[in-house]
């Protein structure tokens, strides 16, 4: 048994060490690190009631809550492999979850009841059981969470004396993908890589005892529970955790709960950004501000910083978690790193042939040790495909400079090639992004007779003006290499994304290559532009 390994084990040793020391606040509840054991014991009870068996899939589908963090823990305390769902979802994606990972339990919102209801005769396969949490509609075939739970005092003879793992490779969770690329992939983390994660961001975050986590990231992504709610646990910190993103709370307990420690995307920053100053807050109990999950540029990181946000950033992947990271200094000194590799993994760069590349040439980011997923749940193919010789392949293109920073360059998916020269779409992006009038771009390769492939570019226009593609076409030319312009253009109000922002390229793909390249539509007065855009 290596028990350390194990998430529950920490919480219970911090109710012995420290019971009365505030693990969780939420919405005015304060949760000590003995309650929080005591309940988490409960839940496990009552897992094992229901038939639950080491090995057994449980999936969770809730908003941020304390119910979400005790079926985690008891999970990992039965032995059980947790699986969240994102509950932005629509019925296909999340039917399709349910049926890759087959738990024999799904736990769900009561807020989601009836969406679940009508998926019923397609999700209730036997053995699958349903359990809702909070209101259970009238006639409903569900599971009462919070009235069952509560019949169970942690105590029951049948609570199995030991706390898994076993062996440190065993399951601990599969989190499903963004998707970004068509089907999600179950990728199964074990007991040994969150350890490791944690280990990573104790030393990222310089997390503490007496630290204070503020969480308004989902739970159900690796973001909110592995490089947040997990270090904390394991260092016996304190998570102040919120339901939902909401700028003026986030303001609020900050000052409150004098928060040392938040992590967000760019999303978050930019609508702390937007609140005035006359509402925020006191930020001076922050210690650590991280930032990741998408692009973050150079005038957002100097606006976070004039405004107490002092962000480091992070890069990493649901497969790996944490996998580089960059503290404040190095934006200054490294525009545009993504950071240097974290204490616990083997990072490199290596070319097509799997042979590293020389400093400052393109490759892709590889990784070996112990942070690394075990493989994609019931898909042999697309874990062959990623997981070789050792090595996990992200699919992310960088290069890397002498003193060892990386500077990410685009998706291995995203980069096409244009009359046999290789096209980054995020350089692309960039430079786009530079126009006056874009607040935003998405660059795909879309098939052509005569080059192979060519740019075709998505853009979100400030203030709904929009300059024509010509205008576009020449801002790019004058400085960028001709294969590397765009040869099409179409005008978006908003692009297809993940919950956490990130542009669902797959899904602009396939637009484009339905429509084609939209023609040139010539000089147009600003009005008229903004009439036109869509």
């Amino acid at each position: 048994m290596i028990q350390s390994m194990n998430i529950a084990w920490w919480v219970r040793r911090w109710s012995e060490l420290h019971p009365r020391k505030t693990a969780l606040r939420f919405e005015g509840e304060s949760i000590s690190y003995l309650e929080l054991h005591q309940r988490v014991d409960r839940t496990a009870c009552w897992l094992q009631d229901l038939g639950i068996e080491k090995g057994d899939r449980v999936a969770v589908m809730l908003k941020n809550s304390p119910a979400f963090l005790e079926i985690y823990l008891a999970a990992a305390r039965i032995g059980a492999i947790f699986v969240p769902v994102n509950f932005r979802l629509a019925p296909p994606e999340l039917d399709y979850i349910l049926k890759n990972a087959r738990p024999r339990l799904f736990v769900f919102g009561s807020e989601e009841a009836s969406r679940i209801e009508s998926l019923a005769p397609g999700v209730s396969r036997s053995p699958l059981l349903l359990a809702c949490v909070g209101t259970v509609p009238k006639g409903a075939p569900f599971i009462d969470y919070c009235t069952e739970v509560l019949a169970f005092d942690g105590n029951s003879p049948f609570l199995t004396r030991y706390l898994s793992p076993q062996d440190p490779a065993e399951p601990q969770v599969i989190m499903y993908t963004s998707g970004t690329t068509g089907y999600p992939k179950g990728a199964v983390l074990t007991h040994r890589k969150t350890f490791f994660n944690c280990l990573n961001a104790e030393i990222f975050f310089k997390l503490h005892f007496d630290d204070v986590m503020l969480i308004v990231l989902p739970l159900f992504h690796s973001g909110g529970l592995f490089i947040q709610a997990s270090p904390a646990f394991y260092k016996g910190a304190t998570l102040v955790l919120h339901s939902r993103f909401d700028p003026m709370k986030t303001y609020r307990d900050i000052e409150a709960h004098r928060v040392t420690k938040i992590l967000g995307v760019p999303t978050v920053y930019k609508a702390l950004l937007s609140v005035p100053k006359a509402l925020r807050k006191d930020l001076s109990s922050l210690k650590v501000c991280a930032i990741g999950g998408e692009k973050t540029t150079p005038e957002l990181l100097a606006r976070c910083r004039a405004a107490g946000f002092r962000l480091r950033q992070i890069m990493g992947q649901t497969e790996t978690s944490i996998l580089l990271w960059a503290s404040e200094d190095d934006f200054l000194t490294k525009p545009g790193t993504v950071g240097r590799p974290v204490f616990h993994a083997e990072v490199d760069l290596v070319d097509k042939k799997g042979r590293p590349v020389p400093v400052g040439e393109v490759g892709e980011i590889v990784v070996r040790g112990s942070i690394l997923m075990k493989e994609y749940w019931m898909d042999p193919e697309r874990t062959a495909e990623t997981l070789r010789n050792g090595q996990l392949h992200t699919g992310d293109l960088a290069r890397r400079d002498a003193e060892g920073y990386f500077y990410l360059v685009d998706r291995v998916g995203d980069m096409y090639i244009s009359g046999g020269e290789n096209v980054y779409p995020a350089e692309v992006e960039r430079v786009l992004e530079n126009h006056p009038d874009v607040k935003e771009a998405a660059v795909v390769g879309v098939p052509d007779e005569d080059w192979g492939e060519v740019g075709h570019a998505f853009v979100m226009c400030k203030d709904g003006l929009r300059p024509s593609p010509s205008e576009l076409a020449a801002f790019c030319r004058a400085r960028l290499a001709s294969f590397k312009v765009p040869k099409g253009f179409t005008f978006c109000a908003d692009f297809p994304r993940t919950a956490l922002g990130k542009v669902k390229k797959h899904c602009l793909d396939s637009k484009a290559r339905r429509h084609g390249n939209a023609p040139d539509d010539g000089p147009r007065t600003r009005a008229a532009r903004a009439r036109a855009a869509c």
